[in-house]
């Protein structure tokens, strides 16, 4: 079995190992609780109002700057657009990102966008149940303050206003703001320039009742979140520093097992298999992402995860199963089949979800599964049915947990009862 590569050991290499492994799970919690900064960062910006009157806004891209030399014309807000007869088509909510002097940097990872409409209450004017507001989003990216902006992607996009007002709706209330949900805008996998600029449009169409009885939106909030650069820093160090020590343990370990005169068993070979999947996701790939523009690197991440605690879990199964020392059936994976069932259909759903979401972000980083009510709706049913089936696994392992300790304990007492041979081998 696995556990005679540790019964053959002394006591004192023992101690030895197991203080070894504490000092460095000890160190790896100062590290990431003492010396690494908080994981993520948010910033808000308040998006400007500029004005683009144009005939057509079809063709070549115009792209809008908040501020600097090349800074668009804008307005304070609405009440000075009507004083200067401009239509709402002909607003567009501009935000640099990051703000001025300052630079993004690949070691950011990635970065979220989320929307905040700040929407006036007016009696006239009042947001419907189930509006729909309509965002006709762009985004470029530079490196340099002098480059030209390149368009980086650009959606019509569609998002579900869900404002509460907390207070009566009467006249003397008119001018306060609602209270408003959070909207999912922009999501990317990869931080590989300097600025990025985002134009909004609010195109309006009463005939095809677009941005119709969705309130008065006086500003546009953006609120970005990133990576900390020097979390990162710190985190790709550990995952440099931990990859081979685990390397070289899981290879020294497979050695010691095939040195032996029998064939590896089943709960050897699913421990070997548990290191491999530990190895793959602490592989530090994401040293790649500071040189390359990998806006997949989030899904990789997450399908690294999966087959972890893929790994992890089945690991646990049979680790239980294994131990049923009066079990006929043993040594085979096809034992395990009905919990190991729950754990491939879960983590299918969860994969399935994920390639949903982040996998249509790769095309489009505008795109929410959340936004539209199938989409959350069959979001909601892959979550609920990964739930089920880790609710299934939870009950099986613990079932099994009883069942060993029963039998532990059973054969402990009829231990003085054995022959020596079969007493050695129950203990």
């Amino acid at each position: 079995m696995a556990g005679a590569i540790i019964e053959n050991m002394s006591t004192k290499k023992l101690c030895l190992v197991g203080g070894a492994l504490l000092v460095l799970q000890v160190l790896a919690f100062l590290v990431g609780g003492l010396i690494a900064p908080k994981p993520t960062t948010s910033v808000d910006f308040l998006a400007v109002k500029c004005v683009d009157i144009r005939k057509s806004h079809h063709g070549a891209p115009k792209w809008l700057l908040p501020w600097g030399r090349d800074r668009c014309d804008s307005i304070r807000g609405f009440e000075e657009a009507a004083s200067r007869l401009i239509e709402a088509n002909d607003i567009v909510f501009s935000v640099h990102i990051p703000f001025q002097s300052q630079e993004m940097s690949p070691w950011f990872q990635f970065m979220l966008i989320i929307l905040q409409l700040d929407i006036a209450f007016k009696l006239n004017n009042y947001i419907e149940e189930n509006a729909m507001v309509t965002l006709d989003v762009a985004m470029a990216y530079r490196d340099e303050l002098s480059d030209p902006w390149t368009e980086l992607a650009r959606s019509v996009e569609q998002r579900k206003l869900k404002c509460t007002f907390p207070v009566a709706q009467t006249t003397e209330n008119q001018g306060r703001y609602y209270d408003c949900d959070v909207l999912p805008l922009i999501e990317l996998g990869s931080v590989a320039h300097k600025y990025y600029l985002v134009n909004i449009r609010l195109p309006v169409n009463e005939r095809k009742k677009i941005n119709v009885d969705i309130g008065e939106i006086n500003d546009l909030r953006l609120v970005t979140i990133f990576q900390n650069g020097g979390f990162t820093q710190v985190w790709f160090a550990m995952k440099t520093f931990l990859t081979p020590s685990i390397l070289i343990i899981m290879i020294w370990y497979w050695r010691r097992i095939t040195m032996m005169t029998r064939s590896p068993v089943l709960l050897e070979k699913v421990i070997f298999a548990l290191g491999i999947s530990m190895t793959f996701i602490n592989i530090p790939v994401e040293w790649f992402s500071i040189g390359f523009n990998w806006t997949w690197m989030l899904l990789f991440s997450d399908i690294r995860q999966g087959v972890f605690y893929v790994m992890l879990l089945s690991f646990w199964i049979i680790f239980c199963g294994e131990h049923m020392m009066d079990q006929s059936e043993r040594n085979r994976i096809s034992v395990y089949w009905k919990q190991v069932v729950p754990i491939a259909f879960g983590s299918c759903c969860l994969f399935i979800f994920d390639m949903c979401e982040r996998g249509v972000q790769l095309k489009n980083p505008f795109y929410s599964i959340w936004t539209t009510d199938v989409g959350a709706e069959l979001a909601m049913a892959f979550i609920i049915v990964a739930g089920i089936c880790a609710c299934l696994y939870f009950l099986f392992l613990c079932f099994m947990v009883y069942q060993v300790f029963r039998n532990i304990s059973g054969k402990q007492t009829s231990l003085p009862a054995m022959s020596k041979a079969r007493r050695l081998h129950y203990e």
